[in-house]
């Protein structure tokens, strides 16, 4: 039995485990303070919230990110984790809990961590990463992190970027209102398992037009920002997508632009590099420096327009331009096409004895 681990922030964590999950052919186990997913393929273990209240020293003096003293729900959480640990789970996967990393090793279950960009070396990152049996790695060998200690990157398994619109080896069982962020559809035709992008729509790009997709919280990003590069590229016609602005088919309008400006979080990378978009990715102040790694990535690797920040207004018609310059062809170094099989046939390597 494998255990996975989703963190509740956002829904980014959920949607991979999803994706991977259901690529398994052993029995899984989920735990999250999130709700059970409406596809998830086996049981779902929803654990009591430990933010709320005023937390007594929860980093443990600097030693952990999380672990509140005299927190009931801290502990309880804890417990049901560490019985499924002493029974059942024979391997345990993080998608992302440093605490839980740990305490399934010191119960003497493998674990697999879904790694993570930026700077990773902070005490407790340090010590889950070298404590994982193997570290898996949304992205390809060819945009690893530069900076990564040798012993992180010889225990890891790249296995491309993992976007739920990459077709999957079975089909999705039916959804029930399930949060889907942006958008609702999913691609009509199966995307390259050799690591291009999917095959165009019927319809082509349309000409000059901009969508931006972007998230909820943790943005530095608003509706001025929007409305200042708009106004700065009258010849552009901008379409904005937000989880309050959800896109009847964002499958569709990703192929359709001409441009698709996002954040570096790593799923809405993902689903640029299944479309083999034309993009601007803006990085957003997120811990550990996440999606500027991420961003610089891109960049670095010519495969798109990678920023620090949002950009002043007067930039925006030059890195549209650089963007469609670029195209999309270079997403080949950031997919395979099949990330969540692949993660997938990683994990269950590792749960045989046969590691990463």
């Amino acid at each position: 039995m494998i255990g996975y681990y989703v963190h509740h922030h956002g829904l980014g964590h959920r949607n991979r485990a999803v994706q991977i999950a259901r690529e398994l052919t052993t029995g899984v186990v989920g735990f999250s303070s999130l709700e059970r997913p409406a596809d998830w393929p086996g049981e779902w273990v929803q654990l009591p919230p430990d933010d709320a209240g005023h937390p007594a020293d929860p980093t443990a003096n600097g030693v952990l990110h999380w672990a509140p003293l005299h927190h009931p729900g801290h502990r309880e959480r804890m417990g049901l984790l560490a019985d499924r640990l002493r029974t059942d789970v024979e391997l345990m996967v993080t998608d992302t809990s440093a605490e839980v990393t740990l305490l399934a090793r010191l119960m003497g279950v493998p674990t697999a961590v879904m790694a993570m960009r930026g700077d990773r070396t902070d005490r407790t990152h340090r010590a889950a990463y070298d404590a994982a049996t193997a570290l898996v790695a949304p992205w390809s060998r060819e945009t690893a992190e530069p900076y990564w200690p040798g012993e992180w990157t010889r225990k890891t398994m790249f296995t491309g970027a993992i976007s739920r619109f990459d077709v999957p080896s079975r089909p999705p069982e039916p959804e029930s209102g399930a949060d889907q962020g942006a958008g609702r559809s999913g691609p009509d035709r199966a995307a390259s398992s050799a690591g291009g992008a999917a095959e165009p729509a019927d319809g082509a790009a349309q000409r000059n037009s901009v969508l931006v997709v972007w998230g909820r919280g943790g943005t530095v990003v608003g509706e001025a920002e929007i409305e200042a590069a708009r106004a700065a590229t009258p010849g552009w016609t901008w379409t904005v997508r937000t989880p309050d602005n959800p896109s009847p088919d964002l499958w569709r309008e990703l192929q359709e632009a001409a441009v698709v400006v996002t954040h570096g979080g790593n799923n809405a990378v993902a689903e640029l590099s299944a479309v083999g978009a034309r993009a601007v990715v803006v990085a957003q102040p997120r811990p550990h420096d996440e999606q500027l790694a991420t961003a610089a990535a891109l960049d670095r690797a010519g495969i798109c327009v990678g920023l620090s920040e949002w950009p002043a207004a007067a930039e925006w018609p030059g890195l549209l331009g650089r963007a469609g310059q670029l195209g999309g062809s270079r997403w080949s170094l950031w997919r395979h096409g099949d990330g969540a099989r692949r993660a997938a046939r990683a994990l269950e390597a590792v749960l045989s004895g046969g590691g990463a």
